[in-house]
């Protein structure tokens, strides 16, 4: 019990440790098992000019144990000249964690994961800026050229035809950020645009995204504006290879750490304090972890010492598993409402065109 103890502390430890390196792509350890495969779906119209492509990924809600798609979709830059620079899941530390991604004048590294429409897993060949107008490759993206008239047509670099969604750990993507991706991550960097987290925690409120309901096939895979889940949107084509359930977690021992995304405000006194608030969370939720774990364990040996029959045990183990599902679900609270505190804190800071809705 002790070592289990200590090894997650060492895990928490890592999380603040991420956090202390800046706050442009922060991560928390995810559980012992990657996401599932890419779906295969068709990229939605683009309605008109001025939008980026952000493709599509899977997000991971741990009250849930499940991961969830977060539907690709076009979005409106924070400024001109800046690109999306997608996240992507790495495995380290003992576990899969999320590297949150960025907007800024160059396309960074994003773990060699093959997303499609122009994100063959190194740069982005989807289209470029020619001074304050975006110019689209028409041969991966789905324009209209009779309304869209910014536009060429060259062929991109063929990325892997696997569908993995994530690097390292097993079966993941073997790629390693290059110096030149390295020198690109110092550049200036913003955090995904409030349309974005909008999009995001849209596609976590709805059941029929998680991956235990759709199988690795969501029925909504992409859509023409961020948030948009009723009109305009793409349905998968198919999956992208077998889906395999996640394991159940039953006990304290078995929870993982928790990830967080802490936003990028462009102010360094607010990251911060954004930081020092998450960082706080996260030790609150560390010893809850503790404390349930060790509570566990202990019955687990009067268990053992009183000969409990099946029937005991049985209960015992139920206990455990509501004990630990209401502790995750009391987590999940406490995270969504940071999140959305920080939100609401750092909108009017933000840059007016950076709600990623296009200005009239």
């Amino acid at each position: 019990m002790r070592s289990g103890i200590a090894i997650r502390s060492l895990l928490f430890s890592f999380v603040l440790l991420a956090f202390s390196h800046g706050a442009s792509a922060q991560i928390g350890i995810s559980v012992g098992y990657g996401p599932p495969l890419l779906p295969i779906y068709e990229q939605p119209i683009l309605a008109s000019e001025g939008y980026l492509w952000a493709p599509g990924y899977w997000g991971y809600d741990y009250a849930a144990n499940d991961y969830y798609w977060v539907p690709g979709t076009w979005v409106y830059p924070p400024q001109a000249g800046f690109l999306w620079t997608p996240g992507y899941w790495g495995w380290g530390g003992g576990g899969y964690y999320f590297n949150q991604g960025y907007w800024g004048p160059t396309v960074g590294y994003y773990g060699g994961i093959n997303y499609g429409y122009g994100y063959s897993g190194v740069g982005y060949e989807g289209g470029r800026w020619e001074g304050n107008n975006f110019v689209y490759n028409t041969s991966v993206n789905n324009v209209n050229t009779a309304v869209i008239h910014s536009t060429y047509s060259a062929p991109v670099t063929n990325g892997s035809e696997n569908h993995v969604s994530y690097n390292g750990g097993s079966g993941g993507v073997e790629a390693r950020p290059t110096p030149q991706q390295e020198a690109y991550a110092k550049e200036q960097h913003v955090a995904p645009v409030a349309a974005q987290t909008q999009h995001m925690q849209a596609a976590r409120n709805n059941p029929a995204l998680f991956a235990s309901a759709n199988q690795g096939k969501p029925p909504i895979a992409a859509t023409a504006k961020p948030g948009e889940f009723t009109t305009g949107f793409v349905a998968s084509k198919q999956a992208g290879g077998e889906y395999k359930a996640p394991p159940a977690i039953n006990h304290a021992s078995e929870l993982p750490a928790h990830d967080f995304n802490v936003p990028n405000t462009g102010n360094a006194a607010t990251n911060k304090t954004f930081q020092q608030q998450l960082n706080e969370l996260s030790t609150r939720q560390a010893l809850d972890h503790q404390t349930l774990e060790q509570q566990q364990e202990e019955e687990h040996q009067q268990a053992t010492q009183k000969k409990y029959n099946d029937a005991q045990i049985q209960q015992m183990e139920q206990r455990h598993s509501q004990q630990t599902q209401q502790l995750e679900q009391q987590h999940a609270t406490q995270q969504k409402q940071m999140e959305q505190r920080q939100t609401s804190q750092s909108a009017p800071k933000s840059q007016s065109g950076a709600s990623g809705s296009k200005p009239h």
